[in-house]
């Protein structure tokens, strides 16, 4: 089989990480692995799957001889080092959301729209997690009746704002039980997380929705082929350490039987119906962390829209919801 040489930016950060990781538990060809991050990891030694490998600080001729570069770093950093990505033959397969709305860039969750990824012009977007996830849920149903529209809520974990956010929750915590809440300070979030709920991610727009809240319309629009999917959401951090989930109410163009739904989204790529009222078994964070699989459940009937239908649906966003997705869209490259 052909090797690639691979290069990950931002490979000392939590998704970086998870690259590393993931890379080698999908056993991709891997020749050469050269990790970049930023100046301050210059010459740091990590201990990896392919061996110890020394990270350089990323520069603009950092990328010679790469097949693929991985994104795992912020958009000012992604926009910086595209253009030098490009012109080396690298293609550059993002995580920011530096490039996900242009035109040019297509914007790939594997299971739904592989075909867009051999459209690139040398960068692929990952779509946002909380979108990935929500996505890859719903897919089975848009199969079944095209979506007109869908009113989502989040939660998502502290891991979704770095490695400081769960670590951040933790000390909280720890303070609060010692009777110490005075001493909390808020350096991650905008408030409070600990024994906490913050309904904001991202800045607001002029009429009150969150960045993270546009995300799902603006990117599902794409990702889906669906120009015209209407979608509300609301986006909230909520004090759990790894694995987002999202509460989904999906409004079809047909009504379809709840039999067909759960027929389909069992048998639908990188998706486990996991719904069983009965026996108390439904998605939740702790037991879809640390693997790439969207679990979906409380399937019903929505009590508002005669052809809408209710889900929760929850997955691990620092790896399907980042990392895995980067990887298996580097897959559709090299097959």
């Amino acid at each position: 089989m052909k090797k690639f040489n691979v290069g990950i930016i931002g490979a000392t950060g939590a998704v970086g990480q998870e690259m590393i990781k993931i890379l080698s538990e999908r056993d991709f060809p891997i020749e050469e692995l050269r990790l970049l991050a930023s100046a301050r990891s210059e010459g740091k030694v990590l201990n990896t799957p392919f061996g110890d490998i020394t990270v350089h600080e990323t520069k603009e001729d950092s990328f010679e001889g790469l097949d693929i570069v991985l994104g795992a770093a912020e958009n000012d950093t992604a926009k910086k080092f595209a253009p030098a990505i490009t012109a080396a033959g690298a293609v550059f397969v993002d995580n920011s959301s530096a490039f996900r709305l242009e035109e040019n860039v297509p914007l790939v969750v594997p299971e739904i729209n592989p075909e867009d990824a051999y459209k690139h012009q040398g960068i692929i977007a990952n779509p946002n997690c909380s979108t990935i996830i929500t996505l890859v849920a719903i897919n089975a149903i848009n199969k079944l009746s095209k979506i007109e529209s869908l009113t989502a809520s989040t939660y998502q974990a502290t891991s979704g704002a770095g490695a400081g956010g769960p670590k951040e929750m933790f000390e909280q915590s720890k303070l609060i039980l010692e009777g110490r809440k005075n001493e909390i300070e808020a350096k991650v979030f905008q408030h409070q997380i600990a024994f906490n709920l913050i309904p904001q991610i991202g800045g607001f727009d002029e009429v009150g929705y969150s960045s993270e809240e546009m995300k799902l319309q603006n990117e599902g629009r794409k990702i889906m082929h669906l120009p015209d999917l209407k979608v509300s959401c609301t986006c909230v951090r909520v004090p759990v350490e790894r694995s987002h989930a999202i509460s989904a109410v999906v409004v079809t163009e047909d009504y379809l039987d709840l039999d067909d739904v759960r027929k389909a989204i069992a048998e639908a790529p990188g998706a486990k119906l996991y719904d069983d009222r009965d026996n108390k078994v439904y998605p939740m964070p702790s037991v879809t962390s640390d693997q790439d699989i969207v679990f979906v459940g409380r399937i019903r009937r929505d009590l508002v829209h005669e052809n809408g239908i209710n889900l929760w649906c929850c997955g691990d966003q620092v790896r399907k919801g980042a990392a895995t997705n980067a990887i298996q869209i580097a897959e559709l490259l090299i097959k």
